[in-house]
């Protein structure tokens, strides 16, 4: 390869001179660079200094080739799914499509909903429109966009197939699929990365896996529009925390520490051009630095449909597959954990093993990876231990529980340190050597560093790190980690999320039926003491959430896991009230919240399914506890009429309900005129919210014989009230079109205020993102003045009693600005 650097001084428009250097250009990669030149090397001055690299483009491309080769072999076999040692499982067998739609409800609403005082949110129906199929190859094609889709973030729960969508875009590519149109994709995982403890460069960092890309790298990187970069596993970074940085890496070649060369990388600094895919499960997103995302993209896993090819795939025998779907599709949370496609497989690895299901009818996700141990452990040990004399099975079986929790500690030590990889030298991988159980449930790969290499292990899936982690700390006297502990206090949360898994793993656990059922299978067993705690925790925790409206999802999947209904009864709030808002729910969501209300009686006070994603089907099928409820928020869902419908049918029959909240559901006058009949049924509805929807005043009309028995409060205000307003409807001074009085405005600002207080700092911050984009102008009213002192006062104590950096940072940031 060969560079001329020269200057160019002011070429003639039309000159021949000119005509050579558009030729050059097209031939060359051209790089320019805002700096005068100190040497001359051409006649021509036009002070920018042009560096032509002539390179062979029949080596670039046998480079290309030949990087899409290794890609096709890396990504041949499915990369997750571990089976027996030194089997492997052919993706392109194995793979079935996933469901991708567009939106990420918590992070569109932190980037384009800046909410000031007055004026309308920006892009809730953006958020509630779409849910149109996205393939692998569309996910930089966007119609909707009003800037080049370079950097796209891939969400979802644990298991859902944000690796396996990466290997199928990695298995295409290296096959020749046109539709990625890019000359070269670079993968690396956060897992790998974490591995990293030095200062580094992104060129160091794509050629630990990829030195066979040395010779054409400068070329590769100077073309970064056709360069896509892969960074699978956002959450397993165990520097998450500090990716949004504020100083940058500006060049492939400058070191610097690993969170400062990945930030620089996601937020354009570094290789502007360049496309980028990042994944992670929801718990983490709050710390990206989501001003640099293009496009937010949501797996939602498999259908019905797709779940019954995987069986079928999976089984390679139809009969077979169809036996064992049946039993599946008998058992309602089997089916359902099936929809994620991890659980899917470990659902068939079970049926697989055990020609049937062990230890009953499982009912919880614990159930099912307590019967995921038990048959591995089977397949593993049981022709050796059939052999034995009665004296040496006591003696494997002692062995077995021994493994099981070496294991554990393993895994529970790393995942309190955000670690997923682990190196041979470490003293809990070396206290597994010589265990046949380790290929069950670890994998393993090579390492290599400069002058050495070394084996490096992870668990199969970070759902069955977490799990492990679970059993160690549920049969061991470890106690708790610090993070659980202080959940009781809504403010003091500071886990993000990142131990949610862990912990109804555990609670699954520490329940009466897996304890005994480890017990007897595995001859591992639970501290009595720690049973009994836990049971007295989750009561006394549960009962604040309920009685503070603190967001209580969490403690709602543990008590699921329990199996156990006098626990539910034993809570007995002074009131009840559930805060599930802000979340994009699953129907594992659902069906830990309708465990907990069905085992309550009487009136809710409160449900909170604000910006749920709730659907119609999930409103029909909660209808009966909907009823019961005293306030109802569904805002920030997108409600069709027939999920209107099925609300009017709720307020028919409903003796409870007096608040109800529809603001930013989408819905027209069409939608109101239908809850205006419902609601004069029962005339129990004392305040109907709607703002920011589609409303005239022709649909308000239809409320006119409701106001103002029973409804004391219409709040329609950031409607579409573009209409001429009815004289009639000028003396109805129960709805409020717009907030012009203090008073209006001193009510809203008292429940976002209590909202506050009850949320967690990540919550905190997505409210403050909303409301801190102030002026000066803005604490002229009084009730503004009261407003944001408070807030002001919250952060300073939240920061007084947060012990994590970053978030401290964050936090600063916002008393910085209420501090006028």
């Amino acid at each position: 390869m060969s560079e001329i650097i020269f200057r160019l001084k002011s070429i003639p428009q039309h000159s021949q001179n000119a005509h050579d250097a558009s030729f050059l250009s097209t031939v060359c990669h051209v790089a320019l660079f805002k700096r005068p030149c100190s040497k001359v090397t051409s006649t021509y001055d036009w002070n920018w200094k042009i560096k032509l690299s002539f390179f062979s483009s029949t080596e670039y491309s046998k480079v290309k080739q030949k990087h899409k080769e290794v890609l096709r072999r890396r990504s041949e076999s499915m990369l997750f799914y571990n089976t027996r040692h030194g089997e492997k499982i052919q993706f392109s067998e194995h793979y079935v499509n996933l469901l991708l739609v567009d939106g990420h409800q918590g992070l569109e609403k932190k980037r384009h909903e800046v909410l000031t005082f007055g004026q309308k949110r920006l892009c809730l129906q953006q958020k509630s429109a779409v849910h149109e199929k996205i393939t692998p190859a569309e996910l930089f094609l966007c119609a909707k966009a009003v800037r080049p889709v370079r950097k796209v973030l891939v969400s979802g729960v644990a298991g859902i197939g944000k690796t396996i969508l990466v290997q199928k875009m990695l298995f295409d590519f290296g096959g020749n699929k046109d539709h990625l149109a890019f000359d070269f994709i670079i993968h690396m995982t956060f897992r790998d990365l974490n591995l990293i403890d030095k200062p580094t460069s992104l060129r160091e960092l794509i050629l630990r896996k990829n030195r066979h890309l040395a010779k054409e790298l400068d070329n590769i990187l100077a073309n970064d529009n056709k360069l896509l970069i892969i960074l699978d596993g956002f959450d397993e970074f165990r520097h998450y925390r500090s990716c949004d940085v504020d100083s940058f890496v500006t060049e492939p070649d400058e070191d610097a520490e690993v969170m400062e060369v990945i930030g620089s990388l996601m937020q354009g600094e570094l290789l502007p051009n360049a496309s980028v895919v990042l994944t992670s499960r929801p718990a983490a997103i709050s710390y990206i630095p989501v001003g640099c995302i293009d496009r937010f993209v949501l797996i939602a896993g498999f259908s019905l449909a797709e779940v019954q090819d995987f069986f079928f795939r999976y089984f390679q025998d139809n009969t077979l597959a169809d036996r064992m779907f049946s039993v599946v599709s008998a058992n309602e949370l089997m089916l359902t954990l099936c929809y994620i496609p991890a659980f899917c497989y470990i659902v068939c690895c079970i049926l697989k093993e055990s020609k049937d299901l062990c230890g009953g009818s499982p009912k919880t996700m614990t159930d099912i990876y307590v019967q995921y141990l038990v048959a591995l452990l089977r397949s593993h040990t049981q022709a050796r231990v059939e052999t034995c004399l009665q004296d040496q099975k006591a003696g494997a079986i002692q062995q077995l529980s021994d493994t099981v929790l070496k294991l554990g500690r393993l895994a529970f030590k790393n995942l309190l340190e955000h670690q997923t990889l682990f190196y041979s030298s470490d003293q809990e991988v070396a206290a597994l050597e010589g265990s046949s159980l380790v290929s069950a449930f670890l994998d393993k790969t090579i390492a290599e560093e400069p002058g050495f290499t070394e084996e490096v292990y992870s668990f199969a899936h970070l759902t069955i790190q977490e799990f492990f982690a679970a059993v160690y700390c549920a049969v061991t006297d470890h106690p708790l980690p610090d993070a659980l502990e202080r959940t009781s206090c809504p403010g003091d949360v500071s886990n993000s999320g990142h131990l949610d898994l862990f912990s109804r793993f555990l609670s699954g656990i520490l329940s009466e039926r897996n304890a005994s059922f480890l017990s007897r299978q595995v001859g591992i067993c639970c501290h009595k003491e720690k049973v009994n705690a836990y049971r007295e925790k989750i009561i006394r925790e549960l009962r604040v959430l309920c009685e503070s409206g603190a967001h209580i999802l969490n403690h709602l999947h543990c008590l699921f896991e329990q199996q156990d209904p006098s626990l539910a009864l034993d809570v007995q709030p002074k009131m009840l009230r559930v805060n599930v808002s802000d979340e994009t729910l699953s129907q594992m969501d659902y069906n830990a919240i309708k465990y907990f209300l069905n085992l309550t009686e009487g009136k809710i006070s409160e449900l909170d399914l604000t910006g749920t994603g709730i659907s119609c089907d999930t409103l029909r099928d909660i209808q009966h506890i909907l009823g019961r409820c005293e306030s109802l928020w569904l805002g920030e869902n997108n409600l069709d009429m027939e999920a209107v419908q099925v609300i009017a049918d709720v307020l028919k029959e409903s003796e409870n309900i007096a608040y109800l909240g529809l603001g930013w559901t989408n819905i027209s006058d069409d939608e109101l005129l239908v809850l205006a009949c419902a609601i004069g049924v029962k005339k129990k509805l004392q305040e109907l919210w709607m703002e920011g929807n589609r409303l005239s005043y022709r649909g308000l009309l239809s409320l006119s014989d409701l106001i103002p028995d029973p409804l004391k409060n219409v709040v329609a205000i950031w409607n579409d009230l573009t209409d001429r307003e009815p004289e009639s409807m000028q003396t109805k001074g129960s709805i409020t079109v717009n907030f012009t009085d203090d008073a209006s405005w001193a009510e809203w600002q008292k429940w976002v205020f209590k909202r506050c207080e009850v949320s967690s700092n990540e919550k905190l911050l997505m409210v403050l993102h909303k409301v801190c984009n102030i002026s000066t102008h803005h604490f002229e009213p009084q009730w503004t003045k009261t407003f944001y002192s408070q807030l002001s006062q919250l952060i300073k104590s939240r920061i007084e009693s947060c012990t994590e950096e970053d978030m401290c940072k964050k936090l600063k940031k916002f008393d910085s600005i209420l501090d006028l």
